[in-house]
């Protein structure tokens, strides 16, 4: 049985109630996946969503990631996440400055802002590797907070910071504090697809968990499609594809005749 989709004022009066659920996904598949499993929240990227991404996900909360340097000006955010939240979009995820926060929100579109760890930011916390461990990085992460508060923001990804800290963050704002790696205290608890599913080769980050290995069953399919290619090749040099079942057939008569005609 499919479930009305939340909104924004449905997740905000569930804060403190319950810790929701967020992935990030990117394919048609894993959005129908999330949807069967119960997910509250997806990011997805723009590109995603369409008709087909709301047949396959109807009740799930999706938002769109304006990325940082796909847009520089505010109107260019604008028109980007008009244009998401048209296509199916719930909100719209964007780590520019507050200037571009505030004129979203005073449109009316339901924006989520970053603090902590912002990857396309890390260069000013010291690179990829935790932010809040001192009092006055997790007090600059609490300024953050307020400011996106006043900016107009509904809700904020808090990532790779001290769990007491965003827990006592999440307590003391009014919005919505998505956990990427910053402990139980928040109100929804974020991880990628990606690593839920060990489909990375890579470093796997310390507040991951994954749950399957798709990278060796993607090797194991790999070479099962070399192998059918293989035999394919093989078949084609031998003489064996096509045979009589693959061949489109023709009347003996109607053969002679267009034989005798071409001739």
């Amino acid at each position: 049985m499919k479930h009305r989709r939340p909104t924004v004022a449905d997740l905000l009066s569930m804060k403190g109630e319950r810790q929701l659920t967020m992935l990030r996904v990117v394919t048609l598949e894993e959005a129908e996946a999330a949807e069967a499993a119960g997910i509250d929240l997806v990011s997805v990227p723009p590109a995603l969503l369409g008709p087909e991404f709301r047949e396959a996900a109807p009740s799930v909360f999706a938002f769109p990631g304006l990325e940082y340097g796909d847009y520089v000006t505010a109107e260019e955010y604008m028109r980007a996440a008009f244009k998401a939240m048209r296509a199916g979009g719930d909100a719209v995820y964007c780590a520019a400055g507050l200037s571009t926060v505030r004129r979203l929100s005073e449109e009316g579109i339901a924006v989520c802002g970053h603090v902590g760890l912002i990857p396309s930011k890390a260069t000013w916390t010291g690179g990829f590797r935790a932010v809040g461990k001192t009092a006055a990085s997790a007090l600059e992460i609490w300024r953050q907070v307020k400011a996106l508060e006043e900016a107009g923001a509904f809700a904020a990804e808090i990532e790779v910071v001290p769990g007491e800290v965003a827990a006592a963050i999440s307590k003391r704002t009014s919005l919505l504090m998505l956990s990427m790696g910053a402990g139980s205290g928040c109100d929804a608890q974020y991880l990628f697809a990606d690593d839920v599913l060990g489909q990375n080769r890579g470093h796997t980050p310390r507040h991951a968990k994954v749950y399957r290995n798709f990278a060796a069953e993607f090797d194991r399919l790999q070479q099962e499609r070399i192998a059918a290619f293989r035999e394919y090749a093989e078949d084609v040099r031998s003489g064996a594809y096509p045979d009589k079942a693959h061949r489109v057939a023709i009347a003996p008569e109607e053969l002679e005749v267009f034989l005798a005609t071409i001739a």
